[in-house]
């Protein structure tokens, strides 16, 4: 992406599952050169906000609703089903499913994996916040089961991606394979891990490990087109 006036330009990585769905939008912003982000999370969140806005905007959504998660390491999952007026954030929820176009679903994430889920048969989309805490509760398979409560998504028709995490030998924990274990027993089939370790590259990703909680956020977007 080019240089803008909002700051550096944004690393973003795009995955070929979901670039192969004709009907959805998505993309995985890194880490932002230039930045200073040894601070806590809110401030971090505050010094990229313009980068982050200027980067929906390049990926052709200037002016669509932004939708994000409070994020406390839990469970719940928010259902967004009608027309936002404005940008929202979804208190006590680790998850965002829609089957509402023109709206983003936005994750944050700095060693824990963002999920992306996608039914091209209901067309509906899921982004779900799921590191240890998360993946202990079972986030991915409680959006799974929301989707089919709320859409009528059948986990057999759903694609799942996962986002760079933080894994062994610089985890002592590997939730993203647990991830995936959880999402086939759900009962889907198409599940695809990216298999990139955030605290392996600090050129590329924000780890809240790594930097010892002082650091940024990279940015999981998704969106029905």
């Amino acid at each position: 992406m080019p240089a803008d006036a909002a700051g550096p330009a944004p690393a973003a990585e795009f995955f070929p599952s979901l670039s192969a769905v004709g009907f959805v939008r998505h993309a995985f912003i890194g880490r932002i050169p230039g930045i200073d982000v040894a601070t806590d999370r809110e401030e971090a969140l505050t010094r990229l906000e313009s980068v982050h806005r200027a980067a929906r905007a390049q990926l052709g959504v200037s002016g669509n609703v932004f939708a994000t998660a409070e994020q406390v390491h839990g469970s719940d999952v928010a259902t967004i089903d009608r027309p936002l007026t404005s940008d929202h954030s979804f208190d006590a929820a680790d998850g965002l499913i829609t089957n509402q176009s023109g709206v983003w679903l936005g994750i944050y994430v700095a060693d824990c994996c963002a999920v992306y889920l996608v039914d091209p048969v209901q067309r509906c989309v899921g982004l779900v916040h799921s590191g240890k805490k998360g993946t202990e509760l079972g986030i991915v398979r409680r959006a799974i089961e929301t989707m089919q409560d709320r859409f009528g998504s059948l986990p057999r028709d759903l694609l799942v991606q996962l986002s760079p995490c933080i894994r062994p030998p610089h985890y002592e924990v590997d939730f993203a394979e647990e991830i995936v274990r959880q999402s086939r027993a759900a009962g889907v089939t198409e599940v695809h891990d990216c298999g990139r370790d955030t605290a392996e590259d600090l050129t590329r990703y924000y780890s809240y490990r790594a930097e010892k909680g002082r650091t940024g956020r990279m940015l999981a977007l998704l969106a029905l087109g």
